[in-house]
C-alpha cells in the first residue's frame, strides 16, 4: 500500500545529529534490482575511513551507485561525518540506513550534500 501524499519520500526532518534529516517511512525499491531493504545485521567499523581528498563538483550518482549495500563513510559539505548503507541511488538523492552510534535508521539526502564519501 503507497504512503499517504504528506509522507517525505526520505523522511526527513527527523531529530538526528545529520543535516540531512531522519528516517521513518519504508524504504524505496533498490537501484538496478536485487539486494536488502533491510537495514545491516552489524555496526559499522568504529573508526572512519581516512577523507579522501575533496572535489569541488557534487557527487555523481554513477560514483557513488558503486557503494549499495556496502559501508559508507559519508563527509557532508557541513557537520560531521557518519557512516551509511546505502539501498537506493536516484538521479539527484541518495537512501539507505544511517548509522546514529547506536542502531541504523532509515535515511535520505540530496548527493548535492556530499563532499567526498568512502565505501568498502
Amino acid at each position: 500500500m503507497p504512503a499517504p501524499p504528506s509522507t517525505p519520500p526520505f523522511g526527513g526532518g527527523g531529530g538526528g545529529t545529520s543535516p540531512f534529516g531522519g528516517g521513518g517511512g519504508t524504504p524505496p525499491p533498490p537501484f538496478g534490482g536485487g539486494g536488502s531493504q533491510q537495514p545491516p545485521t552489524a555496526p559499522p567499523p568504529l573508526a572512519p575511513p581516512p577523507k579522501p581528498l575533496a572535489s569541488a563538483l557534487a557527487i555523481d550518482p554513477g560514483a557513488i551507485v558503486g557503494c549499495l549495500f556496502r559501508n559508507t563513510y559519508i563527509w557532508p559539505d557541513f557537520g560531521p561525518g557518519f557512516w551509511f548503507y546505502p539501498i537506493f541511488v536516484g538521479r539527484t538523492s541518495v537512501a539507505g540506513f544511517r548509522w546514529t552510534g547506536r542502531n541504523w535508521i532509515f535515511s535520505g539526502f540530496d548527493l548535492g550534500r556530499i563532499s567526498s564519501f568512502s565505501c568498502f
